[in-house]
């Protein structure tokens, strides 16, 4: 994770460069007044909706826990929903169409699931269940597949003929 990270403020310094060069783009396009205030009015918008998407949010979370529901989808969803209007108040008209695009239901749904299937891999299947509830899986019919023998690498050593020995763990 933490490896990632390096690249932050290249990717944000390349978000920064593609928004001037559509900004110049726009402005050479329609002019420069209009392109400030195509910009200005998609960042307005985008906090009159910021407001609207955390009290959404917090509405159906308090809803869920109100019914004894897991609340991870009502979490998640106003999680899209807010990233989506922080994208729009960003100035800045890229940000803006990709902020615009998370708000509209069937792509809020696709990155809803998105960001579930990424939680769900973060945390353990109890904290996962606790939030989402029952996974779903998929069961394909047929012949039992045999697990994979081991590689003789991966098979255990066995120290004093396979008997348990006390002892302790040490980290170092």
């Amino acid at each position: 994770m933490r490896r990632g990270l390096r690249f932050v403020p290249l990717a944000l310094l390349g978000a920064v460069a593609i928004e001037l060069a559509v900004f110049v783009l726009v402005g050479r396009a329609v002019g420069f007044g209009v392109a400030v205030l195509l910009v200005f009015a998609v960042s307005l918008l985008g906090l009159v909706l910021l407001r609207r998407e955390g009290m959404r949010a917090w509405r159906g979370f308090r809803a869920a826990a109100q019914a004894g529901q897991p609340p991870g989808r009502q979490v998640t969803d106003g999680l899209v929903g807010l990233l989506g209007s922080l994208l729009l108040a960003v100035p800045g008209l890229v940000s803006g169409v990709a902020g615009l695009l998370l708000l509209v239901p069937p792509v809020r749904a696709l990155a809803r699931a998105g960001v579930q299937r990424g939680a769900e891999r973060r945390v353990s299947s109890m904290v996962a269940g606790d939030l989402f509830g029952p996974r779903r899986v998929r069961v394909r019919r047929g012949e039992p597949q045999p697990p994979p023998s081991p590689t003789p690498a991966e098979q255990p050593v066995l120290v004093d003929e396979g008997r348990a020995i006390e002892g302790e763990i040490v980290e170092r």
